[in-house]
């Protein structure tokens, strides 16, 4: 009895107006990439960097991503394309699916080795801030294969199971473990756990890209093996479980080596940029710091032209007092030499006058003299 399950689409490619063809494999691949630039765009500010430096460094590293997925897909499912009946076209159509995220990782890496030497800043920080956002592109990347309706589990009559109707390639119609969601579920919650161990422990040098890694090889290699697509085996091995172990070893080496070598993390991770834009737990972005800061710069210069202008009018005081004083002083200086000048002129004047006075009295006296003396000849005669 069909109690419950996840239907599939009934196509994958749908006519946008009619015209344009809209495949739902390769929609998928392209959310994906803009949901991990935008996230590690977040990171990367929030680390130190500037804007924009994700993306322009994306440039470089999807487009080798995307080449190296579909070369690791061919050459570990070359039967698909190359053997007999099968057309090596096709290899081509990286629309129709078939990326491995193995290869993915390893060109995409060299794209993104170029792109942060042309920026001048470090690979393994730039990896770090991208980690949780390739884990989300991955979980959403893996609903394409829902619309291609491929990569699915063995049967199962599970209320989740998801419903194959496809007869293509040899598919046989039926319900069948959904190992597309599992590994969509599995790296949304590798993604929760990179953020969080970052914030945590201040993962750097390339140690949260390493945990991604780790953690992301655990999901796969138990997901992996629930598979039923075609696949080479070896030692009763799927190649990607064997791979997984292997890439899960070195990402665990990679861990405790470089914790030893290169500490913490990295305090600059592009030369240049402003330390205003950023804040300390390496997941969110405060982009009113600066403006704070330009706030608190303009207040203190015009605290600074207030004291300046305070000082200057004390100055002033200091000029005007200084000149009323010396004013003052200047003008007693010069009443005390007017009285001086008014006292000698009225000494001069009281000498003066003493002397026309005794000249006036010698004068009166020589007059009468000479009086007496004509009254005394007079009697004589």
């Amino acid at each position: 009895m069909e109690i419950a399950y996840i239907p599939s689409p009934s196509r994958g490619v749908y006519e946008l107006f009619g015209v344009i063809p809209l495949r739902g494999y390769a929609f998928c691949i392209i959310i994906g990439v803009f949901v991990a630039v935008w996230l590690g765009n977040r990171r990367w500010i929030a680390r130190g960097g500037r804007p924009g430096t994700v993306a322009d460094v994306a440039v470089w590293a999807v487009p080798f991503g995307l080449v190296g997925g579909r070369l690791y897909h061919v050459i570990t499912d070359y039967q698909l394309y190359f053997s007999e009946g099968q057309d090596w076209v096709d290899a081509f159509k990286i629309w129709e699916g078939g990326l491995g995220i193995w290869g993915a990782i390893a060109f995409g890496a060299v794209g993104a080795w170029i792109g942060c030497r042309s920026r001048g800043v470090p690979l393994p920080a730039w990896a770090d801030a991208l980690a949780p956002g390739i884990a989300l592109a991955q979980a959403i990347g893996r609903w394409g294969n829902w619309f291609n309706q491929e990569l699915y589990g063995r049967e199962t009559d599970l209320p989740w199971a998801l419903h194959i109707t496809s007869t293509t390639d040899g598919r046989v119609p039926g319900y069948y473990h959904p190992t597309f969601l599992y590994e969509s579920l599995w790296c949304i919650g590798v993604a929760v756990l990179v953020i969080w161990a970052d914030r945590r422990f201040k993962l750097g040098h390339g140690r949260a890209f390493a945990l991604y890694v780790a953690a992301y090889c655990a999901g796969r290699f138990w997901i992996e093996a629930m598979r039923v697509d075609e696949a080479h085996h070896f030692l009763g091995m799927r190649l990607n479980e064997w791979t997984s172990i292997v890439v899960f070893l070195l990402a665990v080496l990679y861990i405790v080596l470089s914790a030893r070598r290169r500490p913490g993390r990295e305090e600059v991770v592009e030369p240049g940029a402003s330390d205003g834009d950023t804040d300390d737990d390496g997941a969110a972005v405060k982009l009113d710091k600066k403006s704070e800061d330009e706030d608190s710069e303009t207040k203190d210069s015009e605290d600074k032209k207030s004291d300046a202008e305070k000082s200057e009018a004390k100055t002033s005081e200091a000029k005007t007092s200084g000149a009323k004083t010396s004013g003052a002083k200047t003008s007693e200086a010069a009443k005390s030499e007017d009285e001086k000048e008014t006292a000698e002129a009225d000494s001069e004047s009281g000498s003066g006058s003493g002397s026309a006075e005794s000249e006036t009295a010698d004068s009166s006296s020589s007059v009468e003299a000479k009086d007496e003396e004509a009254e005394s000849a007079a009697k004589k005669a």
